[in-house]
């Protein structure tokens, strides 16, 4: 069976006066990876500690509250993952 014939397409062509206004994706300031790591093991260990202590610690008194504040830890993880380029 023959090859077909490939289509050349012709170059786009955008003008030099809208080749500077398209966005440059900006690059992510240097502590954003460091400090979404940090919210992720900052949750982490804050739920560890509180199954292992029996639910006695991080914070006293306030229960199942430390699974709320761990789970705020990784949800600010994952907020500042949506930031980093």
């Amino acid at each position: 069976m023959p090859k077909s014939r490939s289509r050349k397409k012709a170059p786009v062509y955008i003008p030099d006066e809208l080749a500077h206004l398209a966005p440059v994706p900006e690059e992510s300031p240097r502590w954003l990876a460091p400090l979404m790591v940090g919210a992720f093991l900052a949750g982490l260990i804050w739920i560890v500690i509180f199954y292992v202590s029996g639910t006695l610690y991080p914070v006293p008194h306030i229960g199942a509250w430390n699974m709320v504040i761990g789970f705020g830890f990784i949800a600010a993880g994952f907020t500042l993952a949506t930031k980093w380029r």
